[in-house]
């Protein structure tokens, strides 16, 4: 099992992932056994090109 580098940050990536999921249409819940791979693929992916957006901007 993976280490989580820095705790407190759990609430804020999961309001993040639910809302991007929520946005893409994608139904995550406290199960999310019933979704493909390719639906949470796409709410990591997505989440990962805007925290690298993010990034990019912060350092222009």
């Amino acid at each position: 099992m993976a280490k989580t580098l820095v705790p407190e940050a759990r609430k804020g990536l999961s309001a993040f992932k639910n809302e991007v999921a929520s946005e893409l249409g994608v139904p995550f819940s406290d199960y999310n056994g019933n979704l493909t791979s390719k639906q949470c693929g796409s709410v990591g992916g997505e989440m990962v090109k805007r925290m690298v957006e993010q990034y990019e901007s912060s350092i222009k």
